[in-house]
């Protein structure tokens, strides 16, 4: 572990911890993508428009991995840094059993409520059918998805980067796999999806939990498995709900936010669904790349704060945004040079290819700054600083967003719409900004004055 998080050279730490978890995130856009393409191959713009409208519940319930994960794992992190490895095992011990718990819940309360649910989710009278089918098997495999989904950020802040990798690769391979099986051969549509999906985090799942059994068997007091350790005293579990809680919150306003964003959509029509879908899909490439790079470098930012290495932290994060902007902006030239061609790869209609490919060069426009918001959520839940990470997703989701698409709408009907996130992003890039020079210009004037007194 300390050869990960001790790197001294700041880039090459940065790409050892970031690389990886870039890697995981590009499988699961390959998935993303590979998802809709086999779904489009039934040429009927509901299923498209199902799937697209399931998305959101889907990063709801992976938000409830993200209470003991992304919380579990800013925790850990820090316990390293601060040399307690006891107490680092205890929690990640803790937080494994909770997501297992939360998943059967989820699951039997999914399908009990599966119909409103898919109607609270924007589904008509045209997609309603394949909207249920796909959310079925989705809670079917929520407990999977919810420990593959925690164990992404557990594994990576007790140094296990590979591993954490390997397991979301191997997931997304199995559900891409399984994609062209029950798709294109067995014809299934969107509920052969949504199967593919819940093996393959149910495969990635398995994976992560032998790891912690071979781990655990030759001596690593990180990732205890055994129930025997499952002894949390309430200011872990404290601790790791107190960034946890705030974390999933974040994805589930961003869910609500895009339930909210589908149901304007929806007042144009499944075809327009459709091709906002495709688009998001897109830009799905720039926005998970970049919260691979951020998230893969989280642990390490926080290993520095609980070493009292501030300059060093700062310096990371940095260099961590310049690389981030860099690479969005770089999506930023491809997708405006060729939207439509990525846009005909999923559609054969001209007009849909056309629409699809001018929602891409809207929604592109923010692409370089999602390397300053996504840093900057993950440089606030690595120190604890939850509440700060939670402002960042509230005024992007509910003060700007929601109130953005609802006057753009007004004003300029559905290109209004789509244009909302970019308009919404610059804002809050801005902002972001400010509350991380405000932040941390403050943590240096404590460390400062501490220095005097002594």
């Amino acid at each position: 572990m300390s050869s990960v998080f001790e790197e001294k050279k700041i880039s090459k730490a940065i790409m050892r911890v970031g690389l990886p978890a870039m890697l995981g995130q590009l499988t699961t856009l390959i998935y993303n993508i590979a998802d809709t393409f086999f779904v489009s191959l039934t040429r009927e713009p509901a299923t498209i428009a199902a799937v697209t409208l399931c998305a959101p519940i889907l990063l709801i319930i992976m938000s409830i991995a993200c209470i003991f994960g992304m919380g579990g794992s800013s925790v850990i992190a820090r316990l390293l840094g601060e040399e307690k490895k006891q107490e680092a095992g205890a929690t990640m011990n803790f937080c494994v059993y909770a997501m297992a718990v939360s998943g059967v819940i989820t699951l039997v309360l999914g399908l009990v409520f599966l119909e409103p649910l898919a109607e609270a989710s924007g589904a008509d009278a045209d997609n309603i059918a394949y909207t249920c089918d796909y959310l079925q098997w989705i809670f079917m495999g929520a407990p999977f998805i919810m420990l593959a989904n925690g164990f992404v950020h557990l594994f990576r802040s007790v140094g296990l980067i590979k591993e954490s990798t390997v397991g979301l690769v191997l997931g997304n391979v199995v559900n891409m796999g399984l994609d062209y099986v029950f798709i294109a051969m067995l014809g299934w549509g969107t509920a052969g999806a949504a199967l593919a999906t819940s093996l393959g985090f149910a495969c990635a799942a398995v994976y992560y939990m032998v790891c912690m059994v071979c781990k655990e068997h030759r001596g690593n007091q990180l990732v205890p498995l055994s129930p025997k350790h499952f002894l949390p005293n309430a200011e872990m579990v404290r601790n790791v709900t107190g960034i946890g809680v705030p974390g999933a919150l974040i994805t589930v306003l961003m869910s609500v936010s895009n339930i909210v964003l589908n149901n304007y959509i929806g007042i144009y029509g499944s075809d327009a669904v459709a091709s906002y879908g495709i688009a998001y899909k897109l830009e799905m490439i720039p926005i998970l790349l970049s919260v691979g790079l951020s998230q893969g470098v989280a642990p390490l930012v926080g290993y520095c704060y609980g070493g009292n290495e501030k300059k060093r932290m700062s310096d990371i994060v940095k260099r961590t945004v310049q690389y981030g902007v860099l690479l969005g902006a770089a999506f930023t030239i491809i997708f405006m040079l060729s939207g439509e061609a990525f846009a005909s790869i999923f559609l054969q209609d001209s007009a849909l290819i056309r629409q699809t490919g001018y929602f891409l060069k809207i929604l592109c426009l923010s692409a370089p700054m999602l390397g300053v918001i996504n840093m900057t959520t993950s440089y606030f839940q690595a120190l604890g600083k939850a509440m700060k990470s939670l402002t960042i997703t509230v005024l992007r989701n509910a003060v700007l967003f929601i109130p953005g698409v609802i006057l753009l709408n007004y004003a300029w009907k559905l290109n209004g719409v789509i244009a909302a996130q970019p308009v919404v992003e610059t804002i809050l890039t801005v902002l972001c900004l400010l509350m991380y020079s405000r932040d941390i210009k403050s943590d240096f004037r404590i460390d400062d004055s501490s220095g005097m007194r002594l």
